[in-house]
């Protein structure tokens, strides 16, 4: 490490193609869940509407949540662009490396993870 407060160059490299590998994990599993959605051909007259229904808002709430870890994800990368990376964006202190290993896109330190 360069000093106690910044990650070493190494973890930081490694930290980031994480993020990307995972980014693009998520986007192809939005990209399939938006095809697998659009492509369903749901009968009005179906029997089973409510299953139907069902169904759709588990998709829909399943497309948000990986929208949300995208987002996370992403927004990691800009960090590690801009040098903010590691930040608890709470109190500005440095997030643990361990912390950053097990979940790259924490935003916060582990006092102030919800």
């Amino acid at each position: 490490m360069t000093n106690d407060a910044d990650l070493s160059a190494a973890a930081e490299s490694s930290l980031r193609g994480r993020l990307e590998e995972e980014a693009e994990q998520l986007d192809s599993q939005l990209r399939e869940l938006g095809r697998d959605e659009s492509s369903l051909d749901y009968d009005d007259n179906f029997a089973d509407s409510g299953q139907v229904a069902a169904e759709q808002g588990e998709n829909q709430a399943l497309a948000a949540r990986l929208r949300e870890q995208l987002d996370d994800v992403e927004l990691a990368l800009s960090k590690l662009d801009n040098g903010s990376y590691g930040r608890c964006e709470v109190c500005g202190n440095q997030i643990g490396e361990a912390r950053l290993e097990v979940m790259p896109a924490a935003r916060f330190c582990i006092e102030h993870a919800g």
